[in-house]
């Protein structure tokens, strides 16, 4: 016999699956996590979850983020390019420039915000990171139209006791001695799930902070990669490349790209069994993520509500290549561990990384192995900066399960595809504030099989790092350098620069880059780095 609460939840799959019912939508973000670390998209990490999703639904190869933390997220809520949401770079290094301010504008509209007029129930579990962390509650998520939250507010935390920890709009704090962060995040998206209220859509949006830094992993699932990177970042580049080749997921045509220069060869990297133990902490990260996407899942299908949801899964930039030094994250970093012990912040080779003591990243030489086969990391708008799978799925208006999408596409995307699926329309007004339109264009079509109108052409900026990509072509420079121009058809791993072969087709790109930054309100950025930061007076 079903009690109330399983009773309420079969009248909520059994409401969504007409043929006219709107679906419900889960948006799952990972943070800091490469194009090639997952299991469908050539790793040797497990992750069975993601791979029954993407055999259930569709691989897009040449999706793209924004290629740091707070820009992507503010480009994936509102379906602007970051500058125009406000967040050209670091919330907490606000500008005095509007598209660098970082603090999401409110000339733009969360998705949450959009889908509600729909007849959405919006919730989120995770990672915010769109406002500077202030006693200024104005840009939480619940005052940015999602309905129920839990998370952090802050770009990193401990995943053990993570700091600026929130539910709804009040401090909330670990509970149980067994808390981990990733688990918390999924647990809350599941309740929201099962207390959903039946009749009506809802909107999900869970960003797990996994695998950004600290390298932080329940001790049984470490144990599950101990010795699997002994072979080295070399090793697993051949390896994992060989096998992306094989799912086609790269084109053959793109050869691997060389090791970069500052990581020395395997064979002669110092500390090798401290650098190996940060990549099987990593792994574990990754495989607990996976863990909890399936918690999400089955909590769909126990309430019969699967079929009738679009589910999207990305991740926010490339591979981290950052070291921490023993204070370059103090704001992000408990003191001591919940039972009292002092915590141990930075790359020490003294130190193990994994437990709640520790406080560390994994570096540069496994950032390149992440990135695989492309150049550079997050921060940068080369490929490896900016890649990003993405996989989505909806049994209901699937048509090619198990298929790839090689068209490119962008976050802005994400807007536009969530209402299009939730037929809501997009404002051009919110709150007495006039909305910036809408830069993004719906993936539906892509994800029924069908080709959709390609975008003219899809722009990056970060800390002077730029890129415009118009069909093929991409043009792309790293500050301060000058533009590099490569065919991505044959030469997507930017191995071959074309610009001093194709000039025509360089100045059509730059010309399309300048007017581009003009109307989003990008600016040079050796001009934003001189502009005086703001400080909010509350700010804490």
């Amino acid at each position: 016999m079903l009690d109330r609460r399983q009773f309420l939840s079969s009248l909520a799959g059994a409401s969504l699956t007409g043929p006219e019912a709107k679906p419900n939508i889960v948006l799952i973000l990972a943070d800091d996590m490469g194009f090639s670390d997952i299991s469908c998209y050539g790793s040797e990490i497990r992750t069975p979850n993601l791979e029954r999703l993407a055999n259930r639904g569709v691989r897009f190869t040449q999706f793209y983020n924004a290629a740091r933390c707070c820009p992507t997220r503010a480009s994936l809520l509102t379906g602007l390019y970051p500058h125009q949401a406000g967040v050209g770079h670091m919330v907490d290094n606000a500008k005095a420039f509007p598209g660098y301010r970082g603090d999401l504008t409110r000339n733009s509209v969360t998705i949450a915000e959009a889908l509600k007029p729909a007849g959405y129930r919006t919730y989120m579990s995770g990672k915010w990171h769109v406002t500077p962390v202030t006693k200024s509650r104005h840009n939480w998520p619940r005052q940015r139209g999602f309905d129920r939250f839990y998370g952090i507010i802050h770009g990193a935390a401990s995943y053990f006791d993570p700091v600026t920890l929130k539910r709804d709009n009040d401090d909330a704090v670990p509970e149980g001695l067994d808390y981990y962060l990733t688990d918390a995040i999924a647990q809350n998206a599941c309740t929201f799930i099962r207390e959903h209220p039946a009749g009506s859509p809802f909107f999900l949006y869970t960003a797990f902070t996994s695998p950004h830094w600290p390298m932080h992993a329940p001790q049984e699932d470490i144990e599950r990669y101990k010795g699997r990177y002994q072979d080295g970042w070399d090793a697993l580049r051949h390896e994992r490349h060989e096998r992306m080749l094989r799912l086609g997921i790269v084109d053959k045509r793109w050869p691997l790209t060389p090791r970069d220069p500052r990581a020395p060869a395997w064979k002669d990297a110092p500390d090798r069994d401290w650098q190996q133990r940060r990549m099987e902490v990593y792994a574990a990260m990754v495989d607990r993520m996976d863990q909890n996407i399936g918690r999400i899942v089955q909590t769909l299908e126990e309430t019969g509500q699967l079929d009738n949801t679009l589910l999207l899964f990305l991740s926010d930039n490339g591979g981290c290549a950052e070291e921490l030094g023993p204070n370059s994250a103090a704001r992000h970093i408990p003191l001591q561990t919940r039972d009292g012990r002092p915590v141990l912040q930075g790359n020490r080779k003294d130190v193990m990384p994994g437990g709640p003591a520790t406080y560390q990243s994994y570096g540069l030489g496994w950032a390149n192995a992440s990135n695989t086969p492309f150049r550079l990391y997050k921060h940068w708008v080369h490929e490896g900066g900016i890649a990003t799978p993405l996989i989505a799925h909806w049994p209901a208006r699937l048509r090619k399960p198990g298929s790839t999408n090689d068209e490119p596409g962008h976050l802005i995307d994400i807007m536009a595809t969530c209402l299009d699926a939730g037929r809501a329309r997009y404002p051009s007004e919110l709150n007495g504030n006039r909305v910036t339109p809408l830069e993004g264009l719906s993936l539906l079509p892509c994800i029924e099989g069908r080709r959709r109108r390609p975008h003219e052409a899809i722009f990056w900026e970060h800390e002077g790092n730029r890129a415009v990509r118009v069909g093929d072509w991409k043009l792309v420079s790293r500050f301060p350098g000058q533009w590099e121009l490569f065919d991505l058809k044959n030469d997507r791993t930017e191995m071959n620069d074309l610009f001093a072969k194709e000039p025509k087709a360089a100045a059509r790109l730059s010309h399309r880059y300048d007017a581009w930054a003009a109307r989003a309100q990008v600016l040079p950025w050796s001009e934003v780095q001189k502009a005086p930061r703001i400080v909010p007076a509350d700010e804490d």
